[in-house]
């Protein structure tokens, strides 16, 4: 009996999502369409060919030569030679530009003296990325020439012996789990477990105050199956559950490999991870719904958290540098741990193993969202809030006798129409 109750909740709860345009958006639209949006958006990785002006006060070989190979550099892209740096800053306002390269008349001069030279880099700080393809393509090109001149002022030296003098230490540059050192591998896995759990949290958030604004209207009618708090719990977090784990599936496995993203899990892992991570918000989300009052109440109480999460999980800014209130906030969030174990999961090849204190965060939060969730439920029948055996029928009783003062009312209004036009008849 109690399973027939369960499956019962679980369809009208299916039906219920699949019957309603605003949260087939939450559960189905967003989910397919925004991570095809953010992984277009972030493809190219890291930002080449930034426009940059030159003001060459040198104008000397060596300066033409820094020039030359800064231009080459797949970072900067040389678009104009402005007589001065007023004409070059004109370029940078209009947007034209976005960095410039001064280079001072003496800069050959002191190169000749054996002095350090300088160059001056002016940059638009509104993209640090674009300061940081700047200084990246210049730092480069300026470590070339400094060994070039170095090795022109070793004489009667071999050509080994001055690659030891000129770098003692070989160096190598190797980005771990991330090759191009880019946006799109380092920033989506975590937008995309965030769009999991805000997209959860809106659309049942949705249905339950769908539901609120029938049961203050006095058409919400439910049948007996709902009498227990455990079953509608466990029917409703299973109907979820079931629509979830094919959202899930396309936006964390279709989604990277449409875009060529690194893709190091084990599927076991990944299972394994997973499905503490949408229990938790599942039954996250069903604490939230309690307290929205109304359909249009869950945009104002969730979307505008979606941002503070992506910082407070650690993702974009290390979590050992924040206040230890927001890293105690963080805790209570499901996503904090998803984000952290799939980033790790996902790009660097972790297995459950790795991700152990993510993964058991994952189930404490499960465990605690459950019981309060569990409780609030009790709470609500005790009250009479929630469908119960007695509010059940008192709504039935209250919805036919809605229907029979209806039909009472059509019927007084047709004999009033049929007595004015008797009337009119008889004049």
């Amino acid at each position: 009996m109690w399973v027939k109750n369960l499956l019962d909740v679980c369809g009208k709860e299916l039906r219920s999502t699949f019957s309603d345009v605003g949260v087939l958006v939450f559960f189905i639209i967003v989910p397919l369409l925004y991570p095809l949006l953010y992984a277009y958006l972030y493809g190219r990785e890291v930002v080449r060919e930034v426009p940059v002006v030159v003001v060459d006060e040198c104008r000397s070989a060596t300066s033409r030569e820094f020039l030359r190979k800064s231009d080459a550099t797949p970072d900067l892209k040389i678009i104009s030679y402005c007589s001065d740096i007023e004409e070059a800053r004109n370029l940078i306002h209009r947007h034209k530009a976005y960095g410039l390269i001064h280079i001072p008349a003496e800069f050959e001069r002191t190169l000749t003296e054996g002095r350090q030279a300088t160059i001056n880099l002016y940059c638009d700080m509104s993209g640090l990325l674009y300061y940081k393809a700047m200084l990246s393509g210049c730092t480069i090109v300026s470590l070339d020439m400094n060994r070039d001149i170095q090795m022109e002022r070793l004489s009667g030296l071999s050509d080994w012996e001055k690659d030891v003098m000129t770098m003692p230490i070989q160096n190598e540059y190797v980005t771990m789990f991330n090759p191009a050192n880019g946006f799109q591998t380092f920033l989506i896995p975590a937008i995309l477990v965030l769009l999991l759990q805000q997209t959860l949290v809106l659309g049942v958030a949705m249905l339950a105050g769908t539901e609120a604004e029938r049961r203050r209207a006095g058409s919400l009618i439910l049948g007996h199956e709902y009498d227990n708090p455990m079953t509608v719990l466990c029917g409703k977090s299973i109907a979820y559950l079931l629509v979830y784990g094919f959202t899930a599936t396309y936006v964390l496995c279709f989604v990277p490999w449409l875009f060529h993203m690194p893709q190091l899990w084990q599927l076991p892992t990944l299972i394994a991870f997973v499905i503490p991570f949408l229990l938790s918000s599942i039954f996250f989300a069903m604490c939230i719904s309690f307290f929205v009052r109304d359909r249009e109440s869950c945009f104002l109480l969730f979307v505008f958290v979606s941002v503070p999460l992506i910082f407070m999980s650690g993702i974009s800014w290390p979590s050992s540098n924040m206040p230890a209130f927001w890293k105690v906030l963080a805790q209570i969030f499901p996503s904090t741990h998803g984000i952290n174990g799939f980033a790790r999961i996902n790009t660097a090849g972790a297995l459950l193993q790795d991700v152990r204190i993510e993964s058991i965060s994952l189930w404490v939060l499960t465990g605690i969202y459950f019981m309060l969730s569990l409780f609030i439920y009790e709470r609500m029948y005790r009250s009479d809030k929630m469908p119960g055996a007695e509010f059940v029928l008192a709504m039935r009783i209250r919805a036919r006798r809605n229907i029979r003062v209806a039909a009472r009312d059509i019927k007084e209004t047709r004999q009033e129409i049929k007595a004015k036009l008797e009337q009119k008849r008889k004049k």
